[in-house]
């Protein structure tokens, strides 16, 4: 293959591919970009480092294979500044960086096109795409907050509102501007595909098919849509899988772009757009992965079990699912996050070193095992063992910040739902005590204040204002006054009534002891995570 096909510079880096062991890929990347134009196979939703550093690298490890003969193409429907600043500029290309103890370098070439959904020339490339037979499977990574359509009070959002009005054929958010695409793909001919949710959120495939729905009928009842593109979207022709995908890909760190100019890769330096996006040319990520995906594919798929993905039957997803979202990854996260960020760390691996943080960790994970149900595919204690070494991973320069993000989206399935397995398994809520430590850590950090009572940046999340609202009179060095009873009793936000399943009290109680004066934090680990 031709040297310039990979080239992601301004100049000849030949010698720099070379010389440091950079793995390049083996097939004509010209020769997939036209082949997917006449029938693109794979279109992906959101154009983020998960999607640069896992499903990216599963199309390339297919066509290294020679297995498929086609790439997969990126549609970007929230930050297009990253196809203006990233993709461009680089020809869609990007350097993955596997944080070992020898930093693995690969080009990744399969992505052949990366559209912006707010260009009329891009969108026109899409409803082709959406409208050509070959088309047998949509992704999505849009986060959790992507599929929500409603604010606390069950009201839409103001972008859903004008959606609904506008029609699908001026549409902005994620959810209508798919559901445009798929009435693109009805009227030529009810055609099957498969859209396939890859976030972290329980069900999610669910979640997708009941926000395109709900944005369906709300076109239907405006004469926008016929009730036939509803039956269409319900029926078999249509699958909306669930998935479950574990990767880590944190934040590019200054080290690892410092140790790609020390070789002689310019211009690698990350961005910040104007939608807080921190992103760069490279995805530096944890080697670990697991993508599991229900076995729904009505115009079937590539040959994804090649690359090492599960593809396997709905019981068997949801218990994987179950097992990493809601006991042995995701809410060991979140309780780092958020403890992380007022104690002032900035990486998951320091926070590990902290034999509180640890215990605490720790103790979340054993309280969910007792509710998980074994996969069989994946052995959860042996995934839990192997997370607690993830997690530990020096190389891993992932930050507390970043995973504090939309936290509001995230409770309510990474301890919700352990919660619910309790009541549902008649055990008893008393014996909880690391999860309610980490919700009540979680009130403490939306207070914005560290455990020195110094100010502290609050990552981004759609429910910020609403939450800091609810809990005004709430401060540090102050008396509790129930602040966060009405938060504690959305089920919206936790999945259940936290009041009412008995839980809030343990909860309050904890938030106390944590907001009682500066080096509370600290002081309440240690009387909860002490052995």
């Amino acid at each position: 293959m031709k040297q310039n096909e990979v080239n992601m510079l301004a100049y000849d880096i030949e010698d720099v591919i070379e010389q440091n062991d950079i793995k390049i890929p083996n097939y004509d990347v010209q020769r997939v970009i036209k082949q997917t134009d006449l029938t693109p196979t794979w279109i992906h939703f959101g154009g983020g480092n998960i999607f640069r550093g896992y499903i990216a690298k599963i199309v390339q490890n297919l066509l290294n294979q020679e297995l498929i003969n086609t790439g997969i193409i990126l549609a970007e429907t929230f930050d297009f500044e990253i196809i203006d600043k990233i993709y461009k500029p680089y020809n869609n290309l990007t350097l993955l960086v596997t944080l070992n103890n020898h930093l693995d370098k690969e080009i990744i070439t399969s992505v052949t096109n990366a559209l912006k959904c707010n260009d009329k020339e891009d969108m026109q490339i899409l409803k082709d795409a959406f409208k050509n037979p070959s088309l047998q499977m949509v992704s999505f990574t849009i986060t959790e907050k992507g599929y929500a359509l409603t604010d606390l009070n069950h009201n839409y959002f103001e972008v859903i509102k004008n959606d609904i009005l506008a029609g699908p054929d001026n549409s902005q958010h994620v959810v209508s501007i798919l559901c445009g695409l798929l009435l693109e793909r009805f009227n030529a001919g009810q055609l099957p595909i498969s859209l396939v949710s890859m976030d972290n959120c329980s069900d999610n495939g669910l979640k997708l098919k009941h926000a395109v729905i709900t944005m369906a009928k709300e076109w239907q009842a405006k004469k926008f849509v016929s009730d036939d593109f509803i039956a269409y979207l319900q029926s078999s022709n249509v699958a909306f899988p669930i998935s479950m995908i574990d990767k880590i890909t944190p934040r590019p760190a200054k080290d690892i772009e410092d140790q790609l100019t020390a070789i002689g890769l310019n211009n690698m330096h990350p961005i910040t757009t104007s939608k807080n996006t921190f992103i760069a040319p490279f995805v530096n990520a944890e080697e670990a992965e697991y993508l599991v995906i229900e076995d729904l594919f009505p115009n079937g798929r590539p040959p994804l079990e090649q690359a090492g993905v599960y593809i396997t039957d709905l019981d068997t997803v949801r218990k994987v699912e179950t097992m990493k979202v809601t006991t042995c990854l995701n809410p060991l996260h979140t309780a780092l996050a958020v403890f992380g960020v007022v104690l002032g760390y900035n990486r998951i691996f320091q926070e590990m070193q902290d034999p509180q943080l640890k215990i605490l960790v720790e103790g979340i994970g054993n309280e969910g095992m007792k509710v998980v149900e074994d996969p069989k595919i994946i052995d959860p204690k042996q995934f839990l063992s192997e997370v607690f070494d993830r997690l530990n991973n020096p190389f891993v320069p992932d930050d507390p910040a970043r995973i504090a993000t939309d936290t509001s989206q995230k409770v309510g399935i990474r301890f919700g739902q352990t919660i619910k397995s309790y009541l549902k398994a008649d055990l008893n809520l008393e014996d909880l005590t690391f999860i309610p430590l980490a919700i009540a850590g979680w009130f403490r950090y939306l207070l914005g204040v560290d455990d020195n009572g110094q100010k502290i940046d609050l990552s981004p999340d759609p429910m910020l204002k609403e939450l800091q609202t609810a809990m005004k009179g709430l401060e540090l060095g102050q008396p509790y006054n129930g602040e966060i009873e009405p938060i504690l009793r959305n089920e919206k936000i936790f999945g259940l009534d936290l009041v009412t399943a008995g839980l809030s009290q343990k909860i309050e109680t904890m938030l106390k002891e944590l907001i009682m004066d500066k080096g509370s934090v600290k002081a309440t680990l240690k009387k909860y995570c002490s052995k």
